[in-house]
Formats: C-alpha cells, sequence, structure tokens
C-alpha cells in the first residue's frame, strides 16, 4: 500500500504546524498537504485526485469546515474521501457527522487518538 497522502486545513498556522510533525512520525503518511481555509482545501481537493484523508478544521473565514463537507459530500469524486473534523467546538460535532465528517476530535489534539483514528478510517 503507498503511503497516505493527508491534507491538513486549519486556518491557524501553528495548528497546521503540530498536525504536520505528529503525522510525520508516522511511517504510513507520506505527503502533508494544508490550506488555510475552507477554499483553498476545496481547490486542492479538485485539483488532486490522490488525497486519501482530511484532517478539518470547523471554524475558518472564508469558507469554514461545515461548507466544506456539504460541498464535498455533494461531489462525487470527493464524497468518499474520509474526514476527521478537529475543533475546540463540542457543539459542532453532531452537525459535523451529519454534514459527512467521518470522525471528529476536540482540540487540542493528541497524538495517539489522531493516529488511532486515521488507522481506524484508512485501515492501513
Amino acid at each position: 500500500m503507498r503511503p497516505l497522502k493527508v491534507l491538513v486545513v486549519d486556518d491557524d498556522m501553528i495548528n497546521r504546524k503540530l498536525l504536520g510533525a505528529m503525522l510525520k512520525k508516522h511511517p504510513n503518511i507520506g505527503e502533508i498537504l494544508e490550506a488555510s481555509d475552507g477554499q483553498e482545501a476545496i481547490t486542492l481537493l479538485r485539483d488532486l485526485d490522490d488525497i486519501d484523508l482530511v484532517l478539518l478544521d470547523i471554524i475558518m473565514p472564508v469558507m469554514d469546515g461545515i461548507a466544506v463537507l456539504q460541498i464535498m459530500n455533494a461531489d462525487k469524486k470527493l464524497q468518499n474521501i474520509p474526514v476527521i473534523v478537529l475543533t475546540t467546538d463540542e457543539t459542532k460535532k453532531t452537525e459535523a457527522l451529519n454534514s459527512g465528517a467521518n470522525d471528529f476530535i476536540a482540540k487540542p489534539v493528541r497524538e495517539n487518538d489522531i493516529m488511532g483514528k486515521i488507522e481506524k478510517l484508512t485501515s492501513f
């Protein structure tokens, strides 16, 4: 199996770097892409057809994570890409899952939590 290509979507650069550092430790994760808002994420997802997983913040400027989920869910090409939502807002959990997210992690993200969820979703 080829290494996973993961898209990290968060408007906070520090959060993107922290997630990237956690992901790089895992031998089954290859390329890590970053987007700073939902619009950038949708553009990357539509331009690249080999993204295996999306780690998605909910609260972002330009386009929030719920809008990203709704667009992905409506697009045949994108609707099968697993999405783990990461947010500080626990009240968004049900809305995120109803909008197509596969899993949910409250921030701050712990490395063993995220790796366990990634392994469960991607079966590597």
